[in-house]
């Protein structure tokens, strides 16, 4: 059985600055796969054009296969169809992306009506308030109509998970979705990111950063820098035994306990092929 995304040769530029350079990659049904890298490796450009939402300025060449079809082949309204349905997004700034002058409720009621715009108000409200209680949030029939500000980091990334999974989607995109919180609030999204996944079996893309984060979720991982995919595997093999210098040397820029704090972080060495980044010595 074929992959339900499959990536091939994915090109993204912007201008004469491309953005992705020829990526390939699968995710299967159920599967987290994490993609990580620093910031302008080409993880998010990746992710949006999934989407159709990188707009106009870019050019995106190759092929993204949609249970078998490729989705830049598609037309505008078919990929309206799909985006938030059957593929949707978390995005990694919850103030940002939500609109600070509607109810929370609302939106997420929104999401919903996109796409059944048969729904009445009513069960649109209904089927928002459950999306809102499956993430946890408290109170949600009660907060239903307060705004985003009213809300904590961690409460606003909780109402985006509610707002992503309302239509049931076989894909769920989480750009750096911790990365705004955090260390206590964070792990407790990620843990219930993973407890979503697996109740509603879904397929996840977890991009982040941070290789610590994404092996507490993802089974697979692919690690991107300047555009380009450089290492893939487990979890486990990428985490305990990674194979190219880059993937090491953003291990070593995650302090442990080991860490001595009383010396300061060095900057990788050219030979590691990950100029700009700094390691903490944990020898």
């Amino acid at each position: 059985m074929g992959f339900l995304l499959q990536i091939r040769d994915l090109r993204v530029s912007f201008g004469a600055t491309e953005a992705v350079r020829g990526i390939s990659l699968g995710i299967d049904e159920g599967e987290v796969l994490g993609v990580v890298g620093e910031s302008g490796s080409g993880k998010s450009a990746t992710a949006l054009a999934i989407l159709g939402l990188l707009g106009s300025a870019a050019k995106v060449s190759g092929e993204i296969l949609w249970r078998g079809s490729n989705l830049l082949e598609q037309r505008a309204n078919q990929w309206r169809q799909i985006r938030g349905r059957e593929i949707a997004m978390i995005f990694q700034e919850p103030m940002t992306a939500l609109n600070p002058v509607m109810p929370i409720g609302r939106q997420v009621a929104e999401a919903a009506q996109a796409h059944f715009p048969s729904w009445s108000g009513r069960e649109a409200k209904r089927k928002a308030i459950a999306a809102l209680e499956a993430v946890d949030l408290p109170d949600a029939a009660t907060r239903y109509g307060d705004y985003p500000h009213q809300f904590s980091g961690g409460q606003r990334q909780r109402i985006l998970i509610a707002m992503a999974l309302i239509n049931n989607p076989r894909l769920l995109i989480a750009d750096e979705p911790t990365t705004a919180l955090d260390v206590t609030v964070q792990a407790q999204v990620l843990d219930l990111l993973k407890s979503l996944q697996q109740q509603y079996g879904l397929a996840m893309l977890f991009i982040s950063h941070d290789l610590a984060v994404v092996g507490q979720v993802a089974s697979r991982v692919t690690v991107m820098r300047s555009g380009e995919v450089i290492e893939t595997g487990t979890s486990a093999q990428v985490l305990s035994a990674p194979v190219h210098a880059y993937t090491r040397s953003l291990l070593a820029a995650v302090p442990t306990l080991r860490t001595d704090r009383g010396r300061p972080l060095a900057i990788v060495s050219d030979s590691t092929q990950a100029s700009g980044l700094y390691s903490a010595h944990t020898d």
